[in-house]
């Protein structure tokens, strides 16, 4: 993964399709440049930082973890910059350093909001991977931070920064496929049982209490860190906001949704029996009014493809339809399923890649953070706009948790008259850690 690899496959991305003007990575005045520290670097993390630290200018001065290895990790992702960054554990103690600009978070899901509101509050623009939530409330408690504080938040969709996405969603808008009505979104992966867990003290490399931080205390068990907290409703959001935010996200994007107003889901953990409680298996659907609906299904333990794909995403109109299959790739067909129009990338893309499944066309989604950071460019995934996405993933697992169908008002998403689904709108904290704007 390095930057001149990244020029050369995104340059061949499309004849004929405005991409990006090169060189890409913004001035080198020392007034410009951008200096970052990186929460969570045991996978995707670690990446995040070796990748900004390829953008020009750009300096990845701290890193910070709660265990010992995954800060190696992000110490050897980081082994050829010029100046080693400093590691502080205690994200608390890092935001209060002066000296860097942007807070980039990739910690598990139950600390992406509260991380973030601690970024703006200390002067810090926060690139916070998805979800940008744990639940609904914190979504909301995001995006009024971006609001209060005056910093950039850019939630991690990084397909809304890939300039064939962009072209292709400006051509449905003006309406190559006539009007967009319905989207289909899918992933599949075949991730194996994670077993029963034994309750056992916590490695000395890792401080616990630290990792929980703002979600109330739980006793460590063997199968939950690094990944599988994912599973665990107490800490993650299940394959829905894991994977499904991607494509869902690029479904409410090109049909110009926003709230739904009826939402339901089928599905369980049926491929295993073991400590894994969301779903491996779900079908939801989402409604808006009358005019549009997007659908989606996720296998976790079963990758057979759709259309050939493990994840992608297909937008239809009455027209013709748009198919993407993952990556930046998309074709165009009539309404007689004739293709019209067709773009290829060279990005890398991968589906089942738990580090970067877009390869290197994340590095488009970086960029314009940076640039916006320099006041050269403006968000394509402010916090307020992503959280309408990861809502619907939410409200999906609410939907399959509470066995219920939801309606939602859609000037805001909120459920409407059930008490049941209302509570896992937002949950409790542990004393002294609860998030406030």
């Amino acid at each position: 993964m390095d930057r001149r690899n990244f020029i050369k496959d995104a340059s061949l991305a499309t004849a004929g399709v405005s991409i990006l003007n090169f060189p890409i990575f913004g001035k080198n005045a020392p007034s410009n440049k951008v200096i970052v520290a990186v929460m969570g670097v045991n996978s995707r993390g670690a990446y995040l930082a070796n990748c900004f630290s390829q953008l020009q200018n750009v300096e990845v001065a701290y890193i910070c973890d709660v265990e010992d290895k995954a800060i190696q990790n992000g110490l050897n992702a980081l082994k050829n910059v010029p100046k080693k960054p400093q590691v502080i554990k205690d994200i608390r103690k890092l935001v209060e350093q002066k000296d860097f600009d942007a807070l980039v978070i990739a910690a598990p899901d139950h600390w992406h909001t509260p991380a973030a509101i601690l970024g703006v509050q200390h002067n810090k623009h926060v690139y916070v991977e998805k979800p940008c939530g744990q639940n609904p409330y914190e979504g909301e408690l995001i995006s009024a931070a971006l609001h209060k504080y005056g910093k950039h938040i850019q939630m991690g969709n990084q397909r809304r920064s890939m300039p064939t996405l962009i072209d292709a969603a400006r051509q449905v808008k003006d309406g190559i496929i006539g009007k967009p009505y319905f989207a289909k979104a899918w992933y599949a992966n075949n991730r194996k049982s994670i077993g029963f867990g034994k309750r056992v003290p916590p490695p000395a490399t890792l401080d616990f209490d630290l990792w929980q931080g703002p979600a109330p205390r739980k006793e460590f068990q063997d199968n939950l860190v690094h990944y599988n907290w994912h599973w665990f409703w107490h800490w993650g959001t299940g394959e829905a906001c894991n994977n499904g935010t991607h494509e869902i996200d690029c479904c409410r994007w090109f049909l110009g949704a926003e709230y739904p107003t009826k939402v339901v889901s089928a599905g369980g953990r049926f491929a295993f029996k073991d400590d894994w409680q969301t779903p491996d298996t779900q079908v939801a659907s989402f409604e808006f009014g009358d005019e549009k609906a997007i659908s989606w299904e996720g296998r976790s333990c079963n990758n057979f493809p759709v259309e050939g794909a493990g994840r992608g995403f297909i937008i239809y109109g009455d027209k013709g339809s748009l198919i993407n299959l993952g990556g930046g790739d998309y074709k165009i067909v009539d309404e007689k399923n004739k293709t019209i129009k067709e773009v290829k990338t060279d990005g890398g893309a991968d589906a089942t890649n738990p580090v970067s499944a877009s390869g290197n066309l994340d590095f488009y989604h970086f960029d314009n953070f940076v640039k916006t950071v320099r006041g050269e460019a403006s968000l394509t995934s402010p916090v307020n706009e992503g959280h309408k996405s990861v809502l619907l993933c939410h409200l999906a697992n609410i939907a399959q948790r509470t066995g219920s169908t939801l309606h939602c008002d859609p000037a805001n998403g909120h459920i409407l008259n059930n008490d049941a689904a209302s509570q896992l709108w937002r949950r409790t904290y542990e004393k002294g850690w609860e998030p406030m704007v």
